[in-house]
C-alpha cells in the first residue's frame, strides 16, 4: 500500500457520517469532506460503497444510509468528513421488484456507477461478466471525487463566435491522432489534439465539434469481424458518465487527470481562437435494453430514465436503435440533461452542444410527440446556456422527423436535405436548380417560416456517419463488410458517384475528376449561407475505404492518415482558400435571408442566372446549371458564382459592373494554385461571357478597375 492509500484509508475509516443535504446531486467536495448524494425515488436501501484504491475488489467501508436521516424525499444523501479528491466510490440500491407494473429494476448485488460523477475509473470492467446475476463488485466500474476548484483558467472564456461566422470541423478525438502517422506525444487523446491545433488554425475553421467524450464503454465486443478481429464501439454513441471525460481519452486515466487533461485541451484550442462544441448523446445510454448490464440509472430509478412500454414495462422503448431511449421529458432526467449542460459551460467552458438524435428529447411519457418538449424548451432558455451554440440532429430512430419544424427558436439543425440535394446536384442529376438555389440561400423553404434565420441550418455534405468525401466520389455502394453485419449496415441510398471506376484508381482522368468534384463539394458548401461543417480528414481526401458506418472500426478504417495529409496538398490548400473567401465576404456569411435589398449600386442581394443573364431554369427538368449574383454591401465587392455540373463546358453571361472588373478567384477546373486566389492574384475575365468547364464552380468578384465599364 502506498502511503497516499494509507492515507486515504485511514480518511475513509475516521470518517464521520453525517445527515449531509440532497442537493447538489453527486459527489460534492468541501472544506470539511465530500457530500454524496443520488435520486431513486422508489429506493428502499442505498449503500455507499467507499474504495481505498481504484483497483481495490471489495470496498474498505460500506455506509448504509437511514432512510429517516440520509432521505430526503426522491434524494439520498449522506457528508462524510475527512474525504478528498480521488477518494473512488459507488452505490448499490435496492427497492421493491415488480417490474412488469412499475419498471423498477433493483438488484443490490449489483455495484452502481453514480450519474452525476466528474470521473469514472473501468480499469477493472468486464461487461461480459456484468451481464451475469452473480455480484460484480470485483469487476464494476467506479467513480471518483473530483476536486473542481484550483484550476488556472489564465483568464480564459468562451469564445462566442457568432454563429454566422462559425466554420464546424467534425472530429474523433481519438481518431484525429490515434494513427502512428499523427507522430504525436499522446495519440488518442486530449493531449494529442492540443499537439494538431497549429494544422486546425492554418486551415482555417472555427470550431472543432468533437465526437462523443462523456464517458462510453469502449471495452464492450459489438462482435467479431469478419476476419476474427473483435469489433468495439469506438464512436462512442453509447455512453453511461455524462459528467465525466472519456477515459480512454486520457494519457493517464487512472491517476485523476481526467478533468485537467480536457480543461488544458479547451484552453488550448480557445487560445488558437478555436470553439470547442460536444457532440452529446442523450437519447440512450450504454446499459441497452433489458438484457444489458445494469451500470447506473436502471438500477436506480429505470422507470424514470427510460421509456418503458405500458403494457409491460419490463421492456424498452426504442426510438434509438440502441436498446432503450432516455424519458427526457420526465422532470427528473431534464434535470439531470440541463444540469450535466450547464456543467460543462461553467466548469469546463465549453462553446455549444450538437444532440445526437435530438427528436428524441421531444418525446412524452409514453413515446409520442411534445408540442413543447419541456427539456429542449429548458435548454433554450437556461441562462447559463444562453449563448452556448445548440445543435440540433433534428431526427431519431424511431421515424421523427423534425428538419425545419425542431421545438424552439434558436436551435440549430443538421440539414439532411441540404446534404442529399447538394450530392445529387454534383453528381449530374438534373432538374435541381430551384432547390439548389433554397440550399445556397440557407434553405428559406425548410426554416424561413416562423422567423429563423439561414443560421438555423448546419449544411453539411458528409460526417462521421457515412463516406468520406473522397469516398463519396470513389463509390457506387457501400462496402462495409468488415463491421461483421454481412453488408446489412450503413445507409443503402447516398447519392455518390464513383467517376466511372469502383475504389482507387490509377487512371489519369479519373483521379482528375474525383479532385474536381471534391472541389465542387467544399466549394458549394462554404458559399452556402448558413452553418458550414467539415468532416475532419476530406481536405486531404481521408478514405475509409467505402466504409460509410464506421462506428466498430477503432483502426486504421478510421483513423486521420497524415501521410495522407502530407501528400495531398491541393485538395487542402483549396479548403483553405475556400474558408478565407468565406471570411473575406459577407454576402457568403449573412445571417438573414435573401430579401431583395440593394445595394448603394442598387444591385439586389441576389439574382439569379442560367447560361443567360436572369434565365435561370427553374421549370427546365433537364437543367444542371446555376448562376447568381450576390450584391456586396458596405464596401463588399459584388461576386457572380458560376455552378455548372453538365459534362461540358458553357458559356456564361456576365452582368455589367460599371467602374469594376469581373476577377476570377475560384475555378474548380484550374490547376492547383489556379484554383482558388487571393483578390491581388485573380484573373481578370475580358468579356461579357466567362466559360466554365463542365463539372465546375466558379466565383468572380467585382474589383476596381481604372479602364472604365467591363463586364
Amino acid at each position: 500500500m502506498t502511503e497516499r492509500q494509507a492515507a486515504r484509508s485511514s480518511a475513509v475509516a475516521a470518517a464521520e457520517v453525517r445527515p449531509g443535504r440532497p442537493q447538489p446531486l453527486g459527489a460534492t467536495l468541501d472544506r470539511e469532506g465530500v457530500n454524496f448524494s443520488l435520486f431513486s425515488e422508489h429506493a428502499t436501501r442505498v449503500q455507499l460503497l467507499l474504495f481505498d484504491h481504484y483497483e481495490d475488489l471489495a470496498p474498505s467501508r460500506v455506509v448504509s444510509l437511514d432512510p429517516e436521516r440520509h432521505r430526503s424525499y426522491h434524494f439520498w444523501h449522506c457528508h462524510l468528513t475527512g474525504l478528498t479528491a480521488g477518494q473512488v466510490y459507488a452505490y448499490r440500491v435496492d427497492g421493491p421488484r415488480r417490474t412488469r407494473e412499475s419498471g423498477t429494476f433493483f438488484n443490490p448485488r449489483k455495484v452502481l456507477l453514480d450519474p452525476y460523477a466528474r470521473a469514472n475509473v473501468n480499469s477493472l470492467w468486464d461487461r461480459a461478466r456484468a451481464l451475469g446475476p452473480e455480484d460484480n463488485c470485483a469487476w464494476s466500474m467506479r467513480s471518483m471525487v473530483v476536486d473542481l476548484e484550483g484550476y488556472d483558467w489564465e483568464g480564459d472564456e468562451p469564445l462566442r463566435t457568432p454563429l454566422a461566422d462559425t466554420v464546424l470541423y467534425e472530429v474523433h478525438v481519438g481518431g484525429l491522432t490515434a494513427s502512428p502517422t499523427s507522430g504525436v506525444r499522446h495519440p488518442g487523446t486530449f493531449s494529442g489534439v492540443v499537439e494538431k491545433i497549429p494544422y486546425l488554425k492554418e486551415l482555417g475553421i472555427t470550431a472543432v465539434e468533437l465526437l462523443p467524450v462523456f464517458d462510453f464503454d469502449d471495452r464492450q465486443v459489438l462482435r467479431v469481424g469478419p476476419d476474427g478481429t473483435p469489433l468495439h464501439n469506438y464512436w462512442g454513441y453509447d455512453p453511461f458518465g455524462f459528467f465525466a471525460p472519456h477515459t480512454g481519452y486520457c494519457s493517464d486515466p487512472c491517476e485523476c487527470t481526467h478533468i485537467t487533461e480536457f480543461r488544458d485541451m479547451v484552453k488550448a484550442l480557445h487560445r488558437a481562437g478555436i470553439e470547442v462544441i460536444l457532440d452529446v448523446v442523450f437519447n440512450h445510454t450504454s446499459e441497452g435494453n433489458e438484457h444489458g448490464p445494469t451500470i447506473s440509472f436502471r438500477g436506480q430509478a429505470n422507470e424514470v430514465y427510460y421509456h418503458l412500454w405500458p403494457q409491460d414495462r419490463r421492456h424498452y422503448m426504442d426510438f434509438t436503435g440502441c436498446g432503450n431511449a432516455v424519458n427526457a421529458n420526465h422532470p427528473a432526467v431534464a434535470k439531470f440533461i440541463i444540469e450535466c449542460l450547464e456543467y460543462w459551460v461553467t466548469e469546463h467552458h465549453v462553446d455549444g452542444f450538437r444532440f445526437d438524435l435530438a427528436s428524441e428529447l421531444s418525446r412524452g411519457a409514453e413515446g409520442y410527440e411534445m408540442d413543447v418538449p419541456p427539456v429542449l424548451w429548458g435548454i433554450e432558455l437556461s441562462g447559463i446556456l444562453s449563448e452556448s451554440k445548440i445543435i440540433a440532429e433534428p431526427w431519431d430512430g424511431g421515424g421523427l422527423y423534425q428538419v425545419g419544424r425542431f421545438p424552439g427558436k434558436r436551435w440549430s439543425q443538421w440539414n439532411g436535405p441540404y446534404r442529399d440535394d447538394v450530392r445529387q446536384f454534383v453528381r449530374g442529376d438534373a432538374g435541381l436548380v430551384g432547390t439548389v438555389a433554397d440550399r445556397l440561400g440557407g434553405s428559406r423553404d425548410l426554416f424561413g417560416k416562423d422567423g429563423e434565420l439561414p443560421t438555423n441550418s448546419v449544411n453539411f455534405i458528409t460526417c462521421h456517419d457515412g463516406f468520406t468525401l473522397n469516398d463519396l466520389v470513389s463509390y457506387d455502394e457501400k462496402h462495409n463488410w468488415a463491421n461483421g453485419e454481412a453488408g446489412a449496415d450503413g445507409a443503402g441510398e447516398n447519392f455518390s458517384w464513383n467517376c466511372g471506376v469502383e475504389g482507387p484508381s490509377d487512371a489519369e482522368d479519373v483521379e482528375k475528376l474525383r479532385v474536381r468534384q471534391i472541389k465542387n463539394h467544399a466549394a458549394l458548401l462554404l458559399l452556402s449561407r448558413g452553418v458550414p461543417m467539415i468532416l475532419a480528414g476530406d481536405e486531404f481526401r481521408n478514405s475509409q475505404g467505402g466504409n460509410n458506418n464506421a462506428y466498430c472500426q477503432q483502426n486504421e478504417v478510421s483513423w486521420l492518415d497524415w501521410e495522407q495529409a502530407e501528400k495531398e496538398t491541393e485538395v487542402r490548400a483549396f479548403f483553405q482558400g475556400m474558408i478565407a473567401l468565406r471570411k473575406r465576404h459577407r454576402a457568403l456569411r449573412e445571417a438573414r435571408f435573401f430579401s431583395g435589398r440593394t445595394n448603394e449600386r442598387g444591385l439586389p442581394d441576389v439574382t439569379w442566372h442560367g447560361t443567360v443573364l436572369e434565365q435561370p431554369g427553374w421549370d427546365d427538368p433537364h437543367a444542371r446549371v446555376l448562376a447568381l449574383t450576390l450584391a456586396g454591401f458596405d464596401g463588399d465587392p459584388d461576386l457572380h458564382v458560376i455552378l455548372n455540373m453538365f459534362h461540358l463546358g458553357l458559356d456564361f453571361e456576365l452582368p455589367a459592373v460599371d467602374g469594376h472588373r469581373w476577377t476570377r478567384l475560384v475555378d474548380t477546373a484550374a490547376a492547383a494554385g489556379e484554383d482558388v486566389l487571393a483578390p491581388e492574384a485573380g484573373v481578370p475575365v475580358p468579356g461579357p461571357t466567362h466559360h466554365a468547364q463542365g463539372r465546375s464552380v466558379v466565383v468572380l468578384a467585382a474589383l476596381p478597375d481604372s479602364g472604365g465599364t467591363h463586364r
